[in-house]
């Protein structure tokens, strides 16, 4: 993945934009290929790492692991992991990701509605 310039013009009006423009803020946070995938799995309850792989079979391990990493630090998403062996780990929505089922479920039927299922 190509590093940003921190102090590029472009990053300082995306950073700009994601202040002034709330939507923008939230695709910052939810946007991208898998992480509303993710989100969208977690909604129906906590779910172990093999269990989100097998439900978005397309999506590679890395990028799985990258974006559960993000949701974690964004305050989406609770990773719990249970000393046992091998050690059990579970994600789970938090609060903060438990409040954009209302969102989510909207995005999902207006997906519904323009695919026809």
């Amino acid at each position: 993945m190509t590093q940003v310039k921190e102090n590029s013009t472009q990053n300082a009006n995306k950073i700009a934009n994601i202040g002034a423009c709330p939507v923008s803020y939230v695709m910052s946070k939810i946007g991208g290929h898998w992480k509303p995938s993710i989100l969208y799995q977690l909604m129906s309850g906590p779910k172990r790492y093999s269990e989100l792989k097998r439900e978005i079979p397309a999506v590679t391990e890395k990028m799985l692991i990258q974006h559960l990493k993000q949701l974690q630090a964004d305050n989406l998403v609770v990773r719990t992991a249970e000393q046992a062996m091998p050690p059990i780990v579970s994600y789970k929505l938090s609060d903060a990701g438990e409040s954009l089922t209302p969102v989510l479920t909207a995005i999902a039927k207006w997906g519904f509605a323009q695919t026809g299922r």
